[in-house]
């Protein structure tokens, strides 16, 4: 290990200074890490300039589209399809009445096998929305606490999409995550639009959507993203901000700092799972049958009650051939 660490630091050395220092022989412990610190800044600025990579951008704008089409035609078809939320937790269900399983847990996580209480649900039910601190480009200065209010908060897929090239106009930047009151109920008085034209919105709207997590997939490779481990603020740079805004309570002795991982596709992209009726399964899913049921993103189950094809991937997690639960 010794060895090991000796040529590392000689490798090191070389890299950063050149011939100048390679005409004496440096030993881990001799290295003057004062020294070489300006050079490494200096190292990290020039890498600035390969970003953002010219091969990445068609797919940060494509992202950018997809992204609006989704927003768009959920939007649209929350004013066909019912959508049901539950009033204490984040559970979401697609139809005109809500399931009868016990499965809330209330605002803190407190209680546990309780009958939700079902009230209309929003966009933000199917959507779940994921915002991150909203800089110039991936190279900036970590964000301290005190500036926390300095930068303005966007939408994390945006924010990455921002740092691999893509032009993105303020109105989308910058557009509030809120829905309006016209969309904020599913009882409302909607536009009549014709089984056909439902069916293509639906089918659209489930491509944009699996292209939109698949181009996050791809731009994660290359641009770095992180997640805190405690909870789910996501940043999109080379390290987490310090903001101390973690709001787990058992972690209070770190003072509020998050602890980051590296982020997937699934804490930029949310897939809100939701509980999927066959066409086999009783009206109104009943706790009985909770181990029989299958599951389906929100997304996926409402483009899939307009007529949408479903991919065959989500077909083991819906259960399609399964059993249906046994009459009582």
């Amino acid at each position: 290990m010794a060895s090991l660490g000796q040529r590392a630091g000689s490798y090191i050395c070389s890299e950063l200074c050149g011939t100048a220092l390679n005409q004496r022989h440096y030993s881990t412990s001799r290295v003057d890490w004062k020294q070489l610190r300006p050079m490494i800044l200096k190292r990290i600025k020039k890498r600035s300039k390969d970003y953002p990579i010219k091969r990445m951008i068609p797919v940060a704008e494509e992202v950018v589209r997809a992204r609006e089409i989704v927003n768009e035609g959920v939007s649209r078809l929350l004013k066909v399809v019912p959508v049901q939320s539950c009033k204490f937790c984040p559970e979401a269900h697609i139809g005109a009445t809500g399931h009868q399983m016990k499965t809330c847990y209330g605002f803190k996580c407190m209680i546990k096998d309780r009958p939700h209480e079902w009230q209309p649900g929003n966009l933000n039910d199917i959507l779940v929305p994921v915002q991150a601190f909203h800089q110039k480009n991936m190279f900036e200065d970590e964000i301290k606490h005190d500036q926390r209010f300095d930068f303005t908060r966007v939408p994390a897929v945006l924010e990455l999409c921002h740092h691999a090239g893509a032009d993105i106009p303020d109105e989308i930047l910058y557009k509030s995550e809120q829905i309006s009151d016209t969309l904020k109920t599913n009882n409302q008085q909607s536009a009549l639009i014709l089984p056909d034209e439902l069916r293509y919105i639906g089918q659209r709207t489930l491509d944009a959507w699996e292209y939109l997590r698949l181009g996050v997939t791809k731009l994660l490779l290359v641009y770095p993203s992180k997640v805190c481990k405690h909870c789910s603020e996501v940043h999109i740079g080379q390290s987490g901000h310090k903001a101390r805004m973690c709001g787990v309570f058992k972690f209070e002795g770190w003072k509020g700092m998050h602890k980051w991982n590296k982020a997937g596709v699934d804490d930029l992209v949310p897939q809100k799972i939701v509980w999927h009726r066959r066409p086999h399964d009783p009206p109104v899913l009943v706790d009985g049958g909770r181990d029989y049921y299958g599951h389906a993103p929100a997304v996926i189950e409402l483009c899939m009650q307009v007529g949408a094809i479903v991919p065959p991937k989500y077909h083991c997690m819906m259960k399609t051939h399964g059993l249906a639960p046994p009459v009582r």
